[in-house]
């Protein structure tokens, strides 16, 4: 059995993996048509952050219009894929921290402040989006923010989540470098009334 606490050096990577897990959900985020769904048959409207594309309910084809032509639409895509990248830039950044051997950990906060400016710039992303979306593209039927929309907001609370603890980490650098040794407290049966 293997107990992992603070003082455990191979639960370091436990960070830069949750920062992987992100990067796989925004991946999915950007490449998803899933941001905008019709929400019951006949499935006629469709959107990912790039292009809105909608259909007759009779039609098999689906007519694509970009959302790059929208001032909104490219700023919506462009916050969210500076984010992204960013975020990509963090997690090599704590493969390297936590990879030496003398983690510097004031190099591990820094990387907790730019994933607070990662989280800041998928907030503004995802935002944008379905407001204007809802503003200025003509819907049709009823329709959700769907599963990619989803991917994108998981993306961005894991990234804050991450970013508390790699601010904090600091705080408790002995603990986690192992550099504290445990306190054991003994009470010998005989001496248990002279403790009163």
């Amino acid at each position: 059995m293997v107990v992992c606490g603070l003082a455990c050096w191979r639960c370091r990577w436990l960070l830069p993996l949750l920062l992987g897990l992100a990067i796989i959900m925004g991946i999915i985020a950007l490449a998803g048509r899933g941001w905008l769904e019709s929400e019951s048959e006949p499935y006629i409207q469709q959107a990912s952050l790039w292009e809105s594309c909608t259909r007759g309910e009779e039609d098999l084809n689906w007519s694509c219009e970009s959302l790059m032509d929208y001032g909104w639409g490219r700023a919506a895509a462009a916050t969210y894929l500076v984010g992204f990248v960013i975020l990509v830039i963090c997690f090599a950044l704590a493969v390297i921290a936590f990879s030496i051997e003398i983690l510097r950990f004031n190099f591990v906060r820094g990387i907790g402040g730019l994933l607070f400016v990662v989280a800041a710039f998928q907030i503004i992303g995802l935002v944008i989006y379905p407001v204007k979306f809802t503003e200025e593209i003509p819907l049709m039927g009823d329709n959700m923010f769907s599963w990619a929309y989803g991917f994108g907001w998981a993306s961005t609370v894991v990234v804050i989540g991450c970013a508390f603890f790699f601010c904090c980490l600091p705080n408790w650098e002995d603990e986690v470098l192992g550099n504290i040794k445990p306190t054991c407290y003994y009470s010998s049966p005989d001496r248990a009334p002279y403790l009163n």
